[in-house]
């Protein structure tokens, strides 16, 4: 029951930190979302993951965070998202598919064969959570760097074109 409460308060600070107008505030909900993350991979039994969770998603990220939102100023723009629709919509279906993969294996639904290898299978079966965050956290600094790149492209308008 607990993990359900984590979860849920993981997926409710995660959603406020996309839907929330003001960056300070998001960059706090998703400092929020990160502990909660922290504690959930603590209580999963990856303690070593978990602190780096803490240290770096919910204090390391939020003060460059907070330290760039400062400097850059708190300017309201509506930006056209740099990921196509269809991309993002799939990514959260295999997001959620992984996830219920993930639930119905811990919880004994589905059983699959052992696999031969002991490496292999101390990789997948016993650290599969540290593996999948690793993924996430890659998959997040592309999209940011994505993101950075994106920005310093320069369209030109048609004022200046004449």
């Amino acid at each position: 029951m607990v993990y359900v409460l984590i979860g849920v308060g993981i997926l409710v600070c995660a959603l406020l930190a996309i839907l929330t107008r003001r960056l300070l505030l998001s960059a706090a909900w998703l400092a929020l979302t990160s502990a909660l993350v922290a504690l959930m991979t603590y209580l999963l039994g990856a303690p070593h993951i978990a602190v780096i969770e803490l240290s770096v998603g919910a204090g390391l990220v939020t003060v460059l965070f907070v330290f760039a939102i400062n400097i850059a100023g708190e300017d309201i723009t509506p930006l056209k998202s740099l990921i196509p629709k269809p991309l993002a919509v799939g990514s959260i279906v295999l997001a959620g598919g992984l996830a219920l993969f993930l639930i119905l294996r811990a919880a004994g639904v589905l059983n699959l064969t052992p696999l031969t290898n002991l490496e292999s299978a101390i990789l997948w079966e016993e650290r599969y959570l540290d593996l999948l965050l690793q993924i996430v956290l890659i998959f997040s600094g592309v999209l940011g760097v994505i993101g950075l790149l994106a920005n310093g492209k320069h369209t030109p308008d048609v004022e200046e074109q004449s």
